[in-house]
């Protein structure tokens, strides 16, 4: 008998029910006992192997040999290990809530060790011996097969599997619902950096069996259960913004990924926390409510909470340092509560580090080109986003459709990460989309044993473009360009830009530290000319921070003669946005270009022309922006070959206008209503959220 239909509370049943559920019960104690016997078997053979095979793990004393005794001594020393495994390793973890989450995934190695040796030691009929380095390895590949060996034999027994997955589960969440819900609940994850484009051609080339299989197109003859559409990005085509408006329903005055904030005097990040929690609380103002999960709902490994109840890895409260701060780790915790857990993740983690040593290593044997450095912590980072960062999300979520949440929404960042590095359409990015098709299915076969039914809507933030740095191709960045166009000296080496942003920002988090080194800090005051030149992707950003207001072209030409003419006719840039005292808004490009913006539109974007559909309307509303840069500017775009040039150290790029980083996609269940209009800014996204969440649709703000 399932949890789906046992009686109503208060209600006993009948003779002959009670009577079935007395066997049930004793059925399922006897399977459960045959299933201990099992994992207490295979670990004891185990612990003999190793202790034939490590010099330095032994299970008998030099002058005994018999086979006998080493049996029993192995046997007593596998159960105490398995015990003290089951019973004392929770309270542990719960007693480490002040560590932080990557020093726990270490940790859990040692105390590991340390629970084998205590086992050893406390063996009734023989001590053991081990040194604590070996403790170590034993202990892992112990947890490893009962880990392994158990998850096999339950997978036969489908009632076994459910509990098993429920135990995995944070246990404080799981909710009994009487009868189950009937509403389907509504699992929401996001692919991010994944555009639409690059989503089809994964289907077409076989890389994501399990999208294909939902849109019909795996060749089984089935018909489609999932339908795809395309939403274009607003100007701002990163996260941040897309998040923002997606989970909240406002990302207005989100002009880019980064920018100077001149009411508050200090430069404003996405990533960071404490600008995170002004942007989620700006955003819930606007909207006229708290966000898309604010009703039963669980937001896990995201910028913002979506006014969530439950949240895990949530940058926005990262920041809280208090009890409630502990909650944004809490899925860390969850998670390394299982040793085995911390094991396969931790292999994961250095195969991963070793595959993206290969990976670089040949592409620069094979002079690939572009090409951008991944030395130095990169590798670490990448494997943080490509593997911790995913099996966690993976498993929290996994947790609230077993506790049956209503609505669940979740960032997937691997692809993301390692596009940035190696291109939206290379070969690392492609084994990324093998493993987050693999993501889907897993949670699927989840599905099958969630108390409620769940329905998947899989989207993206953005996409990607690629193309050549604006520094690599033209020997100089955004901010040496901007200070020559000012007669300032441009320093000789070029100060790279930070890059991998959405995995840097998850590391800090789990780092459990909060803030990003110097955030909240007032810029140091600098000279009347220097202006601050800010980068994201292929939007760059200049502010003159002496100025309280947005300065104009009027003010900056009579301030800087050179700079606007230095910027608008350099190869790499597309266009510049600036306020003009006489016309407005105004579209500056090569040549003397200098066009109004309300003269534009879609039948004449004029400058804009190359940018595609929507680049007219992404523009003006940003130039509505009380926080738009003084100078807004637009990397060079090639739309033959999509194209562009990143102001940051990155080959594959979002953040502004051109290519495909403007095209991202909305993977939704047929049974949903089609949305109507085009899909046009993240806003639109939330308002069909909504509705398909079975909420009115809200406000906008301004």
């Amino acid at each position: 008998m399932t949890g789906l239909n046992r009686p109503p509370a208060g209600r006993r049943g009948t003779a002959g029910e009670r009577e079935v559920r007395v066997k049930d019960r004793w059925r399922r104690g006897a399977g459960q006992l045959g299933r201990s016997v099992a994992v207490w078997v295979v670990t004891t053979l185990t612990m003999l192997v190793l202790a034939g095979l490590l010099p330095d793990f032994r299970l008998e004393s030099p002058d005994d040999d018999s086979a006998t005794r080493l049996g029993v001594t192995a046997a007593i020393g596998a159960g105490v290990f398995g015990l003290l495994s089951a019973l004392v390793w929770p309270l542990l973890v719960r007693l480490l809530l002040l560590v932080p989450a990557l020093v726990l995934g270490l940790l859990v190695f040692f105390l590991n060790g340390g629970l084998l040796l205590v086992a050893l030691w406390a063996n009734p009929v023989q001590q053991g011996d081990a040194s604590p380095e070996t403790a170590v390895v034993v202990a892992a590949v112990m947890s490893a097969v009962a880990s392994a060996t158990g998850g096999a034999l339950a997978v036969r027994d489908d009632d076994a599997y459910r509990r098993r997955l429920h135990r995995l589960s944070d246990r404080r969440r799981v909710r009994a619902v009487a009868g189950g819900p009937v509403t389907p609940g509504v699992v929401l994850l996001q692919l991010d950096g994944v555009g639409h484009d690059v989503l089809r051609d994964a289907v077409g080339q076989g890389l994501m069996p399990t999208v294909a299989r939902w849109l019909g197109e795996d060749g089984g003859g089935r018909p489609p259960t999932h339908r795809l559409a395309l939403w274009r990005t607003d100007w701002s085509s990163q996260t941040g913004a897309s998040q923002l408006g997606i989970l909240h329903g406002s990302n207005f005055d989100v002009p880019a990924f980064r920018w100077y904030d001149k009411q508050r005097r200090e430069v404003m990040v996405c990533n960071r926390p404490s600008s995170a929690v002004v942007l989620q609380r700006r955003a819930a103002k606007n909207a006229g409510h708290p966000g898309l999960l604010a009703v039963d709902g669980a937001s896990r490994g995201n910028l913002f909470s979506g006014g969530a109840g439950e949240q895990a890895l949530v940058l926005s409260i990262a920041a809280r340092r208090r009890r409630k701060g502990f909650r944004s780790r809490s899925g860390y915790f969850a998670y390394f509560a299982d040793p085995a857990n911390a094991v396969r993740t931790a292999l994961s983690f250095g195969a991963e580090v070793l595959r993206e040593l290969g990976q670089s290593l040949r592409s620069r044997l094979e002079r690939r080109r572009p090409r951008v450095g991944r030395g130095g912590l990169y590798p670490f980072l990448r494997a943080f986003a490509t593997v911790v960062q995913r099996d966690v999300v993976v498993y929290a979520v996994a947790g609230d459709m077993l506790a049956g949440r209503t609505a669940v929404y979740a960032d997937l960042v691997a692809y993301d990460e390692v596009a940035h590095h190696s291109g939206p359409r290379g070969r690392d990015a492609a084994q990324v989309l093998r493993r987050l098709d693999r993501v889907l299915a897993l949670l699927e076969k989840v599905a099958e044993h969630t108390p409620r039914p769940y329905r998947f809507v899989v989207l993206s933030d953005h996409g990607q473009s690629p193309g050549e740095t604006f520094r690599s191709r033209y020997g100089l960045d955004l901010g040496d360009l901007v200070r020559a166009g000012c007669g300032l000296p441009v320093p000789r080496r070029a100060r790279r830009t930070r890059s991998g942003a959405e995995a840097r920002s998850a590391v800090r988090a789990a780092l459990h530290r909060p803030v990003e080194e110097g955030a909240g800090e007032h810029l140091p005051p600098v000279r009347r000319a220097e202006p601050v030149v800010l980068a994201s992707g292929n939007l760059g950003l200049v502010s003159f921070p002496d100025v309280g207001h947005r300065m104009s072209r009027e003010e900056i030409d009579a301030r800087h003669p050179a700079l606007l003419a230095t910027l608008a006719n350099h190869p790499g840039i597309g266009f510049l946005l600036v306020r003009s005292e006489e016309h407005g808004g105004l579209v500056m490009a090569a040549h003397g270009a200098a066009v109004p913006l309300e003269e534009l539109s879609e039948e004449n974007p004029g400058p804009l022309e190359p940018y595609g559909p929507g680049a007219v309307a992404a523009v003006k509303r940003t130039h509505g922006f009380p926080q738009a840069a003084d100078i807004m500017i637009n990397s060079w775009h090639d739309p033959a070959t999509g194209e562009v040039h990143a102001f940051e150290e990155q080959i594959g790029s979002h953040g502004g206008l051109g290519g495909e980083q403007g095209r991202a996609f909305l993977l939704a269940p047929v049974a949903l209503p089609e949305p109507q209009d085009p899909l046009v800014g993240a806003e639109a996204v939330h308002r069909v959220l909504l509705r398909w969440l079975g909420k009115p649709p809200a406000g906008t703000g301004p």
